[in-house]
């Protein structure tokens, strides 16, 4: 709004809610179950009584509609805003990123889009695999942080408190000073501008890779009958990670694919979940900040 009003914003990529960066950053420093590390965000006064909000990223698609909004000049509706949370990541899926080289974040992440020649918007939230030398991976605790991509200014990142009763209070009655301060000078108050008004397009125009978590029967042929599905729907394996199963339990394996379109990717998890061999598709997570 008013230090990058002057450039052109491409991408914005934030841990917007110190909630559930708190849950995350605690699963994988101690090994604990989501839970667990919820529990403990309530006992230090991180997370409400219901954490709903939090925990299912509705807190962090609202704040993603307004970055939205204010970075590209449009008007964003929490509606057109893709959520997911982080209930359905455990202590695996975190093993599992840390051993390939990866974070688990809950990002908000805003960018620009292009679709049938219209420039657009896609802004999502959601679970992302983020490289642990990109800045947002060092983000910890119940820290915010911001990652943008600009034309002139490069890639600034901001950083702070995201979570706390001190902190948040901090925010707020910064706003209301500022608001007073301009009432009383009899200035306006700051206006949003929405001169581009660009459209904001479906999260299945989104191209990136995907780490899938699967678990299937421990027998002859499985990988090959997985490799199939993926390869039947168009998108390309990267690599195969596969733990090993317990008696009378089923084999684990963590796919990694290359860039693929969000539409071919649900294509691929509709025909896993239907494979004979495949017991559960525990998680879908997409990888940003390559």
């Amino acid at each position: 709004r008013e230090s990058l009003a002057g450039d052109k914003i491409n991408r914005v990529m934030g841990i917007v809610n110190g909630t559930t960066n708190f849950i995350l950053d605690r699963m994988e420093s101690s090994g604990a179950e989501f839970d667990d590390a919820l529990q403990l965000a309530k006992e230090l006064g991180y997370a409400e009584a219901d954490p709903t909000a939090d925990v299912e990223g509705f807190d962090a698609q609202s704040k993603a509609a307004i970055i939205a909004s204010l970075a590209f000049h449009s008007e964003v509706s929490v509606d057109s805003v893709y959520r997911e949370g982080i209930t359905g990541i455990g202590s695996k899926q975190i093993d599992a990123a840390r051993s390939a080289g990866y974070a688990v974040k809950l990002l908000a992440i805003c960018e620009r889009a292009e679709k049938d020649g219209q420039e657009g918007l896609v802004v999502r939230v959601h679970p992302t695999l983020i490289p642990l030398e990109h800045p947002l991976a060092s983000v910890r605790g119940a820290y915010n942080a911001v990652f943008v991509e600009a034309e002139s200014a490069g890639q600034p990142m901001f950083y702070g408190a995201g979570a706390g009763g001190p902190e948040t209070a901090s925010a707020v009655l910064g706003d209301l000073v500022s608001a007073a301060k301009r009432h009383l000078a009899g200035g306006p108050g700051l206006a949003d501008s929405t001169h581009a008004d660009l459209t904001v397009f479906s999260v299945q125009s989104v191209v990136t890779r995907f780490q899938i978590t699967l678990e299937v029967s421990d027998e002859t042929g499985v990988l090959a009958s997985i490799a199939s599905v993926f390869a039947d729907n168009g998108v390309s394996v990267e690599t195969v990670q596969q733990s090993p199963a317990r008696q009378d339990a089923a084999a684990v394996l963590t796919v990694m694919t290359h860039v693929a379109k969000e539409s071919d990717l649900e294509q691929v998890v509709s025909a896993l979940r239907e494979n004979k061999s495949v017991v559960n598709v525990t998680s879908v997570i997409r990888v940003e900040g390559l």
